[in-house]
């Protein structure tokens, strides 16, 4: 007798999704285990200023939860965390989480046909296993915060803030800010950090490909028609979906075949970067030396105005160490400090995919197995030997620019295997390993277009590549490929016991 159907692992979009779907096909006796002490993933996570979401909100959430009432085109963080609360509310989620705790691990009883989960409180306490005929994680992709391997960081005296980890009780006005990275989170951040510091310093290792945001605010009779003739936003997302696939997922993953595209959008950036930005030499810093794509580009209208500041400086010298009062570059300038504000991402391959230790069939661990073999999941939701098992954030996965493309493609994925598996009365399914192998050959086929095997990225330092250099997060597809492979690919490709 097992304690649950299911455990998911993650409270965000992707593990709600799940669960919705579960529900739909009659399993009530779900556990959602959240390591946080709420709901929303990165929404519920992440609140620094600025926060915001870079793909428009009509599109940037469930279709068939659609949110008539989103007050910007590019919803803020706040946004986002009250239409999670909403989801788990309509659907009643909440009364299968449990939050605080985390998973440190997992392991195939083949005997029981079962999961036994190792969980403990974030908070500190005892280990407790609970068992789950099925286990799915939805740790997400951008879950693990990275630190910046840097002599001296552990030393400074004053206050430092990772953005996964922001503390608004902070006093940033009139202080010396220093800020390490430019990614994403970065471009959304800067500006409004700017607007406090008495000096800013931002530290760049990596320029990113800016292009215009074209956001504003929903007038409130465009909520109204929304919320009254909901045809007019699915139009509305139909139409900024196929806009987002046709320039930037089209310019990244066909790159062979559309290669203008790819170097408009690059056009597109530089010549908004040359109309922002005053200083030719501060331009040419800002300027990206790798192809579009090859590390996650993004949208912001105030980013590179934010370089004409006389108290903002772009600092491009590496830094060699960090002191109690300073940052040092390699020229040997210290610049001084009160905040250091790490903007320095997350970490994907040594601490995430998967995000707690997994292991299947005869003591197969995954982690090790992607590590050392690969990284590999049938149609980027199962593994050869693995059973009963479904791995929400996985290699080939991410389809489309919208993460919720991927959730809902996975959601169709589980309703169909486990609607199977309730007409074949089984208890148990799992991927052979030739579908999978010939899932792979085509992904690694396809792959062959992408910017990232056809274009110039040896200087991307981009999150997309593992450790061994291969690009294995997007699936080198359009959304419609990945919408029309989860309904045709066959079912008998899945031993069920």
């Amino acid at each position: 007798m097992t304690d649950h159907d299911v455990i998911i692992v993650g409270a965000g979009f992707g593990g709600m999704g799940a669960a919705i779907s579960l529900r739909r096909l009659g399993y009530e006796n779900l556990l959602i285990i959240e390591r946080e002490d709420d709901l929303g993933g990165t929404w519920h996570v992440n609140h620094y200023p600025g926060l915001a979401v870079d793909i428009a909100s009509v599109t940037y959430s469930y279709s068939f939860e659609p949110n008539p009432h989103w007050k910007n085109w590019f919803a803020r963080g706040a946004e986002l965390k009250a239409y999670a609360e909403h989801v788990a509310d309509k659907y009643d989620l909440r009364r299968h989480m449990v939050f605080g705790v985390r998973a440190e691990g997992a392991r195939w009883d083949d005997e029981e046909k079962h999961w036994v989960v190792t969980t403990a409180p974030v908070a500190g306490g005892s280990s407790a296993t609970r068992t789950a005929r099925f286990l799915m994680t939805a740790t997400g992709f951008l879950s693990q915060p990275k630190l910046p391997d840097i002599e001296g960081v552990e030393d400074f005296a004053g206050t430092v803030i990772h953005t996964a980890k922001w503390d608004d009780s902070v006093d940033l006005d009139g202080k010396r800010i220093g800020v390490i990275g430019t990614g994403a989170t970065a471009v959304q951040l800067i500006p409004q950090i700017a607007k406090r510091a008495a000096a800013l310093t931002v530290y760049q290792r990596t320029p990113i490909w800016v292009t215009p945001k074209n956001d504003f605010k929903i007038p409130k009779p465009v909520q109204a028609m929304f919320a009254a003739a909901p045809v007019t936003q699915r139009v509305a997302r139909a139409a900024n979906g196929a806009w987002l696939e046709g320039m930037m997922v089209t310019a990244v993953l066909h790159y062979k075949q559309a290669k203008f595209l790819n170097n408009g959008a690059a056009a597109l950036a530089k010549a908004h970067l040359r109309r922002q930005v005053k200083d030719p030499e501060t331009r040419r810093k800002l300027t990206p030396d790798y192809s579009f794509g090859c590390k996650r580009p993004t949208f912001s209208n105030d980013y590179y105005p934010t370089f004409n500041k006389e108290h903002v400086a772009l600092e491009t010298t590496p830094i060699t160490k960090i002191t109690p009062t300073g940052i040092v570059t390699s020229d040997g300038n210290e610049t001084p400090i009160d905040v250091l504000v790490l903007a320095t991402g997350f970490n994907l391959w040594d601490t995430n995919f998967p995000a707690f230790e997994v292991i299947g069939r005869e003591g197969r661990d995954l982690g090790k197995s992607w590590r050392q073999t690969g990284y590999h999941a049938f149609e980027g939701v199962t593994v050869p030997g693995f059973p009963n098992f479904i791995s929400l954030n996985s290699p080939y996965s991410y389809s489309g620019l919208s993460y919720f493309m991927t959730i809902e493609v996975q959601m169709r994925h589980l309703e169909r295997l486990f609607g199977a598996l309730r007409e074949q009365d089984a208890g148990t399914f799992e991927i052979s390993a030739e579908a999978d192998a010939e899932f792979l050959g085509h992904m690694l086929e396809r792959m062959d277009d992408t910017v990232f095997n056809q274009g110039s990225c040896s200087t991307a330092r981009s999150y997309y590549y593992t450790n061994e250099g291969d690009a294995v997060l997007l699936r080198p597809t359009s959304s419609r490929n990945a919408r029309k492979a989860v309904e045709a690919f066959p079912l008998e490709d899945y031993t069920f016991a």
